[in-house]
């Protein structure tokens, strides 16, 4: 399913596309916090963009090393709920797919935005954001790194 062109694009996101920036969007859990490690210090020290990172409760957060002008989202899965009207505690994935799905409604364009996408997270998690951005019409799952066992391709 295509984006319409005339969708309506944040004040943002239509900055970073004048200015062909490349952004990444990394996604991840306490079950990859190495591989998110790694990857960080592996971007370019001018990088910009999201990280988010979805843990069991407060005890995991930590100080990641990000490029200056990246900005890190600590999720807290015991202080968010699971699906609206479900009375569930939140699920492991399901917060850091709500997060990184809002984020990408918001700051993607297009396919060819040049935005680099590293999912990183658990199978769930990682499933939902890519069946999101493949329906909005904002990635193919080719174009976003993700575990390869996963079998999302």
């Amino acid at each position: 399913m295509a984006v319409s062109s005339s969708a309506p694009m944040s004040a943002v996101a239509r900055r970073v596309a004048r200015r062909g920036i490349v952004q990444h969007l990394v996604a991840a859990d306490e079950s990859s916090l190495a591989e998110l490690q790694a990857l960080l210090a592996a971007l370019p020290i001018c990088a910009t963009g999201r990280v988010f990172v979805e843990v069991p409760d407060a005890s995991w957060i930590g100080t990641l090393e990000v490029p200056g002008r990246m900005t890190v989202t600590w999720l807290d899965r015991s202080r968010h709920t699971g699906r609206i009207g479900s009375g569930r505690s939140c699920a492991r994935g399901e917060a850091l797919a709500r997060a990184v799905t809002a984020w990408a409604d918001e700051m993607l364009c297009t396919e060819g935005d040049g935005t680099r996408i590293h999912l990183l997270g658990g199978y769930l998690g990682t499933a939902e954001i890519v069946e999101h951005l493949q329906e909005h019409g904002l990635r193919t799952s080719s174009a976003i790194d993700m575990p390869a066992e996963y079998g999302l391709r």
